[in-house]
């Protein structure tokens, strides 16, 4: 297997390497590069594409996103970051796994076993759907976690620990299960398309939802649907008739 790694930190790189040919020892590195600029390069010379890519996502002229504007890339992409915001448009960009610095040879052999899962997944069908593959492969495709400012602290929440998102005096803030309230720079429309469709509902413009956080639903004026947490909301939680239908198919599916 040749692999190629795109990472601006030369001892991350390294270290990386060693990993790699530690879990893998057939497995050759075809090459490193630092930068978008780089990457581009090297890339375009579609004799030398590789087997599977690590890729950081900060590189030192920007985000390594840009790198699939200006090359085809074919093969699978393990995304190694610091950051946790760019999950959804990481596996957009043909990502097999997301994986956050610092991480360890568990991390590493994980990320490696889902390739080697796709790659005999390809052997062993004549139509691949890759789409439902990697959905399989990563079920959980929404954000894992959030950053967070308080008490001149920064802090990142788990998003299974989000009872919900909601808007209040124009800005976006997170109710935790245990009653614990941070704020967010992101706007609700944000973080409705980077959690994941399955755990999270937008109840309403103000509020976006998770499945555990509901205690019941009871029918409302109107043809409406009342929604009531297992968390206080400072507002009463009303679904309109329109969207009645597809909040009830959401808690069915679960």
């Amino acid at each position: 297997m040749n692999i190629l790694i795109i990472e601006d930190e030369r001892r991350t790189a390294k270290s990386l390497e060693t990993i790699i040919k530690d879990l893998k020892p057939n497995a050759r590195i075809t090459g490193q590069y630092q930068s978008v600029e780089e990457s581009v390069a090297a890339l375009s010379n579609t004799a030398a594409q590789p087997d599977l890519i690590f890729m950081d996502i900060q590189l030192a002229d920007g985000l390594s996103f840009e790198i699939f504007k200006s090359v085809k890339i074919t093969c699978p992409v393990v995304f190694c970051t610091a950051f946790d915001e760019y999950s959804l448009e990481a596996f957009k960009s043909n990502g097999v796994d997301y994986v956050l610095k610092p991480f360890s040879k568990d991390d590493i052999n994980e990320a490696l076993r889902k390739v080697d899962e796709l790659k005999n997944f390809f052997q062993q069908k004549t139509s691949p759907d890759l789409e439902s593959l990697l959905l399989r492969l990563n079920p959980s495709s929404g954000k894992t976690s959030f950053l967070v400012f308080k008490n001149q602290k920064y802090t990142t929440v788990q998003t299974d620990h989000i009872a919900f998102f909601y808007i209040r005096n124009d800005s976006t803030s997170i109710m935790c299960f245990d009653g614990q309230e941070y704020a967010l720079n992101q706007s609700l429309d944000t973080i409705a398309a980077s959690v994941s469709a399955r755990q999270f509902f937008r109840i309403n413009r103000q509020y976006l939802v998770n499945f555990r956080a509901i205690k019941e639903v009871e029918h409302y004026f109107l043809r409406k649907l009342y929604v009531k947490l297992i968390i206080e909301t400072p507002e009463r939680l009303l679904i309109n008739k329109e969207k009645s239908h597809s909040f009830l198919n959401w808690m069915e599916e679960r």
